[in-house]
Formats: structure tokens, sequence, C-alpha cells
């Protein structure tokens, strides 16, 4: 077996295991006890939980912003209320104009909102369409390749139980 160097390229020897270098002999990539096509097929799954990683930070980033804004509605709801209570005789031209301004800023809000309730619809029906996708490639490639032996250690494993936590095993499409 060659003789493999770690770090001989920072050296200005320039290479060569020298005393600086950490020497290994018998160290290969090439003996990993996992195929070819099962490191792809595993490189696929972890792709896919990486997938479901980020379509659930987004969907909870479309709930804070959600949140947020049904917070900011209320509380010019709130404000608007208490202007309108005030009986027409006793408003001022500060009240009308706080008023008008009110409802300017609820109405711009609720449009926002519209807009990321939208945003989210089309965004769940492309991730859908994903996953059709990926359902049908992985089905293909796990139809290939028989499950590693149970003895084996496995990322798919612990992946499967972070998915679970995550968005339920029931609604999930790696599960």
């Amino acid at each position: 077996m060659p003789t493999i160097c770690f770090f001989s390229s920072f050296f200005p020897t320039g290479g060569g295991c020298g005393p600086a270098a950490v020497c290994h002999s018998d160290v290969s990539m090439a003996e990993s006890t996992m195929s070819p096509e099962e490191i792809e097929v595993e490189m696929a799954r972890i792709q896919r939980l990486r997938e479901v990683l980020v379509r659930r930070e987004s969907e909870l980033r479309f709930m804070m912003d959600d949140i947020q804004l049904c917070k900011d509605i209320m509380s010019l709801k709130q404000e608007l209320r208490q202007i309108v209570a005030v009986p027409e005789k006793e408003k001022t031209k500060k009240h009308r104009q706080r008023e008008e301004e009110l409802i300017l800023k609820i109405h711009k809000l609720v449009q926002k909102r519209d807009f990321l309730v939208d945003d989210a619809e089309v965004e769940r029906l492309r991730e859908k369409e994903e996953d059709k996708e990926m359902a049908e490639f992985l089905r293909l490639k796990l139809i290939q390749i028989p499950e590693p032996p149970p003895n084996k250690p496995s990322i798919t494993k612990s992946g499967a139980a972070i998915i679970k936590d995550c968005c339920g095993a029931t609604q999930c499409a790696v599960m």
C-alpha cells in the first residue's frame, strides 16, 4: 500500500513525509464497506433529508412572518376601535387623520399577509411536485439495491429519527 501524507502541501519543503507531516499507511477510501451504488443511494437520502429540513425552516419562517403580521394588524385594529368609539361630535381633525392612517396601514398589512399566504401555497405545490419526483427517483434506486445488513451502521436510521421529530412520520414522503 502507498503511504499517504496529510498536510504536506502546507509546508515549504513541498511534499513527502517530513517531520511535520502526519503519515499513515493503509489508508484508502476505496476500502469502504459501501458499494458505489449504496453510496449514491445514501447521498440521495441525505440530500432528501436536507431538503426536508430546509422546507421546514421555510415553513417556520412563513409562520413567524404570519404571526407578526397578525399581531401588527390586531394592534392597529385595537387602536382603531378606540378612535371609532369616540363620538363623531367629539372627534378632532387629528382623530380623523389617525383613523384614515390606521385603515390604510391595516389594509396594507392584510394585503401583505395575503401575499404571504399565496407564496406559501405556491411553495407547497412546488414541494409536492418535487416530492413526487424524488419518490420516483428513490423508488427506482431502491429497487436496484438491497437494504444494507442490519448490523451495518446507517446514517439513514438517524436521519429518519430527525424527520419523525421534524414533521411526523405520517406527513413525510421519505418515510
